[in-house]
């Protein structure tokens, strides 16, 4: 039997269509009990009487009404009751700084043409780049998720470089670590009132994924290896890899971001209750 005085975080939530043309909501919640999670189906009666607000990811909530499944796994959620409400995401200033973080690195490259491609998209995306979640579910899932995630790939990145620099560019590295998820700024779309994440379908038609834009725009300038790396970052191609690293004998630059991208999606500030421990360093 269920514990309806205990406590959920809200870790993810969409809104989708059901074959009969009626809104759905699905909602994944974690008890903070015993971390155990609860797959909820919230239907459009429902939608319709709560706001943008109460689904908010990160937001703590109680259960009052749902009916469950045997494993009490899944359920139909009828009625909750918001007990603290999460931050939209990352504070102006924590995202200012630490996309000068990131453009200090490439500031130090090597290789001008390309510090000079990278900083161009930056410098022409900046504003979409702060905001912009690093995924809708998963990981990172909040505005400023992106810069924050791109922050800890580089990061996890510079740790592991000295341990195989005869192997790898380390100016073609840091690249594909912060342009591996740049498509993302335009494959989501986040309403920064609700913290609500969707896609972009009309990108989605153009450019599939935000791996394929990614090494699209790298291949057609000319950066080869970075391209290489963003199409490999998903591991599997049933990840959504368009480079399975399961092929053999590919070169060890292949597998760089795939793990520093995993631990980051992992390991880092991955959730929006997780900010407020997130201090900014001393310059």
């Amino acid at each position: 039997m269920l514990d309806l005085s205990s406590k959920y975080e809200i870790l993810s939530f969409s809104i989708g269509d059901t074959k009969a043309g009626t809104k759905m909501g699905k909602m994944q919640i974690k008890n903070l009990d015993d971390s155990s999670t609860l797959n909820c189906v919230l239907w459009e009666e429902t939608l319709n009487r709560i706001n943008g607000v109460s689904t908010r990811v990160g937001n703590i909530i109680r259960i009052i009404t749902a009916s469950f499944n045997e494993k009490y796994n899944n359920c139909l959620l009828n009625n909750f009751e918001v007990l603290s409400q999460a931050s939209l995401g990352l504070e102006e200033e924590k995202r200012e700084y630490y996309y000068s973080k990131i453009i200090e690195e490439v500031e130090n490259f090597k290789d001008e043409k390309l510090k000079n491609f990278v900083l161009d998209i930056l410098s022409k995306n900046k504003e979409k780049f702060l905001i912009t979640p690093a995924a809708k579910q998963m990981h990172h899932n909040y505005i400023g998720g992106l810069v924050i995630h791109t922050y800890e790939v580089v990061e996890f990145a510079k740790v592991i470089l000295p341990k195989v620099k005869k192997y790898l560019n380390k100016d073609e590295v840091i690249a594909a670590s912060i342009l591996h998820d740049i498509g993302k700024i335009f494959e989501y779309e986040i309403d920064v009132e609700s913290g609500l994440i969707e896609y972009n379908e009309q990108f989605r038609k153009d450019w599939i994924t935000h791996s394929q834009y990614g090494y699209t725009i790298c291949m057609s300038n000319g950066f080869l290896n970075v391209a290489k790396m963003i199409a490999s970052h998903h591991g599997r191609s049933d990840w959504g890899a368009m480079i399975d690293l399961g092929e053999k004998d590919l070169e060890p630059f292949y597998y760089i971001i795939h793990h520093v991208d995993d631990l980051s999606a992992k390991f880092g500030a991955t959730t929006v209750n997780e900010l407020n421990s997130i201090k900014i360093e001393d310059k």
